[in-house]
């Protein structure tokens, strides 16, 4: 089957979002002007051990960003070149919180390039106030019973104490 022709207004958000956070959501948010549709995009990632199933970690994400009408969430489980040019997506999404993240992250853009030299990586940084944030200390303070609420969707926040079976 021939794959879709490269549209430059779609774009791809990868990731595991494990969990989706409110940084990652604020990335989505603030991109979603600038596309006709966003792909938030999740990784089955099961070499990471995720905390949730991917069919989880799919319906977290669309909880978390419904009200973005432009934006659709779905899994993959493949080479993330193979997802981008099997639904033609123009632009890869990522988003860089501090310096540290720039090596690996233009490593992966470097790559993706080659792959699929149709797709551009565009980065994108956080809103001061969720620039600290990152899913696997989300994890660890929800597993240890802290207080996520300010980090996360409300239904990720009741996922995560079900998981976790804190009140």
């Amino acid at each position: 089957m021939t794959p879709p022709p490269v549209n430059p207004r779609l774009a791809v958000y990868p990731g595991t979002f494990d969990p989706i956070t409110n940084g990652h959501a604020d990335l989505v948010s603030r991109a979603a002007p600038l596309f006709d549709r966003i792909v938030v995009a999740v990784a089955e990632s099961r070499s990471k051990g995720p905390g949730f199933s991917l069919g989880e970690r799919i319906a977290l994400a669309r909880l978390a960003l419904a009200d973005l009408p432009n934006v659709d969430v779905r899994g993959f489980d493949c080479l993330l070149a193979d997802f981008v040019t099997e639904i033609g997506a123009g632009v890869i999404l990522r988003g860089l919180r501090a310096v540290s993240d720039f090596e690996y992250e233009f490593q992966l853009a470097s790559m993706n390039r080659h792959l699929i030299p149709k797709a551009e990586t565009l980065f994108l940084t956080p809103a001061e106030q969720y620039s600290f944030i990152s899913s696997s200390l989300v994890r660890e303070i929800g597993r240890l019973g802290g207080d996520i609420s300010g980090f996360v969707h409300p239904a990720v926040q009741q996922a995560m104490r079900q998981r976790w079976r804190h009140s």
